[in-house]
């Protein structure tokens, strides 16, 4: 009988450095009696060597397409657009269960290859909660970005390009040091602060240095009642960590911010949910994806009044490659454990059956 197998691809997304699989975790899966085939990656944060010395097999870069199909290929970000059918089983974040810009599309590549998705978002334990997610680096990271253009901005120009960080304390070091040596006087208001996203952007404003009563922390008690919100303009950087399920009223809109004229104090806005392509994006205040070459988009504030910019970074993680890389596989190992048994652990069997389901649901849309 042959070994179960996992093969590692390499991240075409510009700027992402973080793995699915770090040499540490694919050690433990190699001395659990698995097969761990790395695609060879200049621009992932571990050595292709780190992997070597723990006993995986290296191949080429983007070499995936030509892999057994019963070989499940494990990344992070989509696929790059196609129409190529897909006949493997792909581990992934896919971004198109929540009917985001091309979903159908997506979806109707593994119908037509007669391949499986298993989304990384949606693999959960038994109380709901993701069994591995980035979103405490996605707020920390986030919430740094956000510090670093209220920084640039207070001087009169943009963020410029974004570039890793070695670790946590070289991040909070560098922010500090572009906040004039402390984050204090800077006012920031987390949505979402009691979720894992959240509690990454508090906890980097903590150690930025704002003063505890100016971490404004708002969760679903908060904004039940509704946006917009007023006190939204009333801080210098809000960070948006919602985890969005469904339609709600936005918490900031252009009339809002318009209205308030020269009374606003917001300058940031950084929504590291990112759910820019979203019918029901509560922030419809921009409509694009920002980078880390050009992190920030302009947002259309009126004539003669303050500049307000917006971070739609969708890996903000990949800030902190190592460190965010390490959490989210040793977190997913467990699961990666299981997969053998894929047909009766509760994990696997209900990402599948979501699968089925979002498939029906592309298939009808795109008249397959």
């Amino acid at each position: 009988m042959s070994k179960p197998a996992f093969w590692l691809r390499c991240e075409k997304k510009e700027f992402e450095r973080r793995a699915a699989l770090t040499p540490t975790t694919a050690k433990q899966l190699i001395d659990a009696g698995f097969e761990i085939i790395v695609e060879r990656d200049e621009q992932r944060i571990f050595d292709d060597s780190e992997y070597e010395a723990v006993g995986c097999k290296l191949v080429e870069n983007n070499s995936w397409p030509n892999a057994p199909t019963s070989i499940p290929i494990i990344g992070l970000k989509e696929l790059p657009e196609s129409t190529d059918p897909l006949p493997h089983t792909h581990i992934q974040f896919a971004h198109c269960y929540k009917n985001q810009g091309g979903w159908s599309k997506v979806l109707s590549r593994f119908h037509r290859g007669g391949g499986t998705l298993y989304d990384l978002e949606f693999l959960q334990d038994d109380k709901g909660r993701r069994v591995a997610a980035f979103g405490f680096h996605a707020g920390f990271a986030g919430a740094a970005a956000g510090a670093l253009a209220l920084a640039t901005q207070r001087s009169g120009k943009s963020l410029g390009k974004l570039e890793p960080y070695a670790n946590e304390t070289e991040m909070v070091k560098d922010v500090k040091e572009k906040l004039g040596g402390s984050g204090k006087g800077v006012k920031a208001l987390v949505i979402g602060a009691l979720g894992r996203c959240g509690s990454g952007a508090v906890d980097l404003f903590r150690k930025i240095g704002l003063e505890e009563d100016d971490i404004v922390k708002w969760d679903m008690a908060e904004t039940a009642k509704g946006g917009p919100f007023q006190e939204i303009l009333d801080v210098d950087i809000f960070v948006n960590c919602i985890y969005l399920s469904s339609s709600i009223p936005p918490f900031l809109t252009h009339d809002q911010i318009r209205a308030a004229g020269k009374q606003r104090r917001l300058s940031v806005v950084v929504d590291v949910s990112c759910d820019t392509t979203n019918p029901f994006n509560p922030i419809p205040i921009y409509n694009i994806n920002t980078t880390f070459s050009e992190p920030t988009v302009p947002v259309d504030v009126g004539p003669e009044n303050a500049a307000l910019s917006v971070i739609s970074i969708d890996h903000l993680p990949t800030l902190l490659p190592r460190e965010a890389s390490e959490q989210f596989s040793h977190d997913l190992l467990p699961s990666l454990l299981e997969f053998p048994n894929r047909k009766t652990a509760r994990v696997w069997v209900e990402a599948e059956q979501l699968y089925q389901t979002k498939l029906a649901e592309a298939v009808k849309a795109e008249g397959l």
